[in-house]
């Protein structure tokens, strides 16, 4: 005769439940945050994208261009309407906002966004120089901590080790000279001979993101998100 199994416990069903149970909330709150870490960080390349876009669509000679702190030379003849009409002495309020603009899903206010041009520079550092080698070489920009104690780095080659907020900053001895972090300005054609330049802007956005269950076993109480994207200037008619 076959004996019918014997119904467990009570109480070691609740030890069970009690052992299984955190462990099941620890994965599903995990799967949650990375699908979140994922979701934000594919916002922030949007968005970063967008203010590339925004920045090489609105080169020089556009109505209200977004610049670098750099001005074309003179003898470049490049003209426009607005001067430094969206400048980093400003924010660069325009390319910031078409950056905000297609964020959904976490605080726009909070995405930091800066830009660098990159260019040919000649043999005695001067910007806009005619792209031919050897003598001219392109040149990438560089970005850096606000505090300005940490040496200057080129975001596309190591994004991962620039703060959040970060900055560019003018030439120190001659605004005629590349040594600040723009190493162009936001030319695109010279007037003069309507010599194309390569420039390219190089756009570096980050978010400071507290996770859900911030602290909660391996779950970190804050993650830096960045992007990086560079266009090439365009021209404008």
């Amino acid at each position: 005769m076959r004996r019918g199994r014997r119904p467990r416990p009570f109480g070691q069903a609740l030890v069970e439940f009690a052992l299984v149970f955190p462990l099941f909330l620890l994965v599903m709150f995990s799967v949650i945050v990375f699908g979140l870490y994922v979701f934000y960080n594919q916002q922030l390349a949007n968005a970063t994208g967008e203010a590339a876009r925004y920045a090489a669509v609105h080169s020089t000679t556009a109505v209200c261009p977004t610049v670098s702190r750099l001005d074309p030379p003179a003898a470049l003849q490049v003209t426009n309407t607005a001067g430094r009409c969206d400048a980093p002495e400003n924010g660069w309020p325009n390319m910031t906002a078409a950056a905000r603009s297609s964020i959904w899903g976490m605080n726009p206010n909070l995405v930091s966004v800066v830009a660098c041009w990159s260019g040919f520079v000649d043999a005695n550092n001067n910007y806009d120089a005619l792209p031919t080698d050897p003598n001219n070489t392109f040149t990438n920009c560089t970005v850096r901590d606000p505090s300005l104690l940490q040496p200057p780095v080129d975001p596309r080659a190591n994004p991962g080790s620039l703060p959040c907020p970060a900055t560019t900053v003018g030439s120190a001895l001659n605004p005629k000279k590349a040594d600040g972090d723009d190493k162009a300005s936001a030319v695109a054609v010279a007037v003069s001979n309507n010599q194309s330049y390569p420039t390219t802007v190089t756009v570096y956005s980050c978010f400071k993101w507290t996770p859900p269950m911030a602290g909660f076993v391996l779950i970190p109480s804050q993650i830096t998100l960045r992007a990086v994207v560079t266009e090439v200037l365009h021209r404008q008619q």
